[in-house]
């Protein structure tokens, strides 16, 4: 009963005040009508409340997530079910989800009668427009009476996780002959034959050089077999993406940082379903996902994943100190960097085993023109070092497709890897 009475609302507290008063007045005027009136303008909220009381109504109501993994950008839906127990009839039930702002507007729904024993389905729309962990939640209900004496606030839900994955766009293609020397999972080493050297083989995959099949082992395995040059540490490729916030311009969704993050995505799972096993590091060698080449959709969530909940890093400059590749092929996706930083990571990389870099002219995202002839003289200057150091670069503006720099990133493969092949 006190509970109830402390849900009255303004409404009911001022028709309590007003009968309390008509009382008062009819008693100092002896006044019998007036006192009927006050009475029973005193006893409606008490009734109420009592009513509510003894009506026991228990809301309970569940949330879905449709789906619970959602690209930034694309739409979402949750879908909440809403019921009741007690045998007496509910009143008005006003319910308020906790949407974050970067998922839209914080829904509200009005429900005028609840039944009983029935399901109620509700859905609203969801657009997020950035990448992260959100929460969303917590569902409030608000009950009020059929009078608006009295109303009563209650938690339905505690919060809901929804992981905001970066925007993956569709890539073709791979560099000509990717995989060679980078030491591929599917690698088989073979002993040729007495008085010659040890061979390593591996399938046949689409772009490789002809010139590189083996013919004996083609011959015994039924298969086209092409030659490694060279016995690898560890398969697969690794993708070292460049999360520093200072080596990165712009906010919100078109951020260097939030575009780096996208190709980086779109890169690795292009690799993946390739065949090719990836490895994705930050700028230190730290690593964030390591998955195979083989597999399904689930190893592709996690490297969505981790980049979904990757923050900006605070440090100044990028040191690696080895190579972050650990003898892997490398694709790095590297902000502003100095030359100091440049010469560090090209000298830790071990010639004759592909690099690949896509450096982001980080200026034009704070609003500046990305042409060739006004990118920053620091992008060019760390371009031109990676290139002497036998590196394939590639420099990406906030214009420039990401299919675009792929397709160019893999042409510079194809004409570094015969010079490095040559060179062998």
């Amino acid at each position: 009963m006190f509970r109830s009475l402390s849900g009255l609302t303004t409404r009911g507290r001022c028709l309590l005040a007003a009968g309390v008063a008509a009382a008062v007045c009819a008693v100092v005027l002896n006044e019998r009508d007036l006192l009927r009136v006050a009475v029973f303008v005193i006893a409606l909220p008490l009734l109420v409340a009592l009513f509510i009381a003894a009506s026991r109504v228990r809301i309970g109501a569940s949330r879905k997530l449709l789906p619970e993994r959602v690209s930034a950008g694309s739409a979402g839906e949750v879908e909440l079910a809403l019921w009741r127990d007690g045998k007496l009839p509910a009143g008005e039930v006003l319910l308020e989800d906790g949407v974050p702002y970067a998922l839209g507007s914080r829904p509200r729904f009005v429900v005028e009668r609840l039944p009983h024993g029935r399901v109620i389905a509700l859905r609203y729309p969801i657009q997020p427009m950035m990448r992260g962990i959100q929460q969303v939640g917590p569902l409030r209900a608000t009950l009020t009476d059929p009078f608006g004496l009295c109303e009563f606030d209650r938690e339905l839900i505690a919060h809901s996780r929804l992981v905001v994955v970066p925007k993956v766009v569709s890539l073709w293609g791979l560099p000509s002959g990717a995989g060679i020397g980078a030491g591929d999972d599917g690698s088989v080493r073979l002993r040729a034959g007495q008085g010659e050297t040890d061979v390593v083989v591996r399938q046949y995959r689409q772009g490789d050089d002809l010139r590189k099949v083996h013919w004996r082992s083609t011959a015994r395995r039924d298969e086209i077999m092409v030659r490694v040059e060279e016995r690898p540490w560890r398969g697969g490729t690794t993708v070292l993406l460049d999360h520093r916030a200072a080596a990165h311009h712009g906010t919100g969704p078109a951020a260097s940082l939030e575009w780096a993050i996208s190709f980086a995505a779109s890169v690795c799972l292009h690799v993946r379903r390739a065949g090719h096993r990836v490895r994705l590091v930050t700028e230190h060698g730290k690593p964030l996902a390591d998955v195979p080449g083989d597999g399904g959709e689930g190893y592709d969530n996690v490297l969505l994943d981790a980049l979904a909940a990757l923050q900006p890093a605070h440090q100044r400059d990028l040191t690696t100190g080895h190579d972050p590749a650990e003898g892997q092929e490398l694709i790095a996706i590297l902000g502003t960097v100095s030359n100091q930083a440049v010469t560090e990571l090209a000298r830790f990389r071990p010639r004759g085993i592909r690099s690949l870099a896509v450096l982001l002219d980080t200026p034009a995202w704070s609003g500046g023109v990305s042409a060739p002839e006004h990118r920053a003289a620091a992008t060019e200057e760390s371009a031109a070092l990676l290139r002497a150091a036998g590196w394939g670069v590639v420099v990406a503006g906030p214009n420039t497709s990401m299919p675009q720099v792929w397709a160019d990133l893999c042409r510079t493969a194809a004409g570094r890897g015969s010079l490095i092949g040559g060179a062998l």
